[in-house]
């Protein structure tokens, strides 16, 4: 019988250049986006890139799930700006 061991360490991750960092920074704060209301009725999130265009992400059928939907975009990006330099040490031993 054979095994198939494969080990993946975070240097072999690919890394985010300094756009992408750039970019998450931006899409991490509230104030970059927007809830439009579509003809259909739905509320359509936006965030505004770097070129200041907008960007259409989620639609949702009200605005607090719109609302929602932003914020746990933000929650998204505020955890891998947390990841970007590396994984988080939650445990040491001696």
């Amino acid at each position: 019988m054979t095994f198939y061991y494969a080990h993946k360490s975070w240097s072999n991750a690919p890394q985010p250049n300094e756009q992408t960092i750039e970019l998450w920074k931006h899409v991490a704060t509230k104030s970059n986006w927007r809830i439009v209301q579509l003809p259909n009725g739905y509320y359509q999130t936006e965030y505004k890139d770097l070129e200041d265009n907008w960007v259409d992400v989620t639609r949702r059928e009200t605005m607090d799930g719109a609302e929602q939907a932003i914020d746990s975009s933000i929650e998204h990006y505020t955890k891998k700006l947390e990841f970007a330099n590396g994984p988080k040490v939650v445990k040491t031993f001696k």
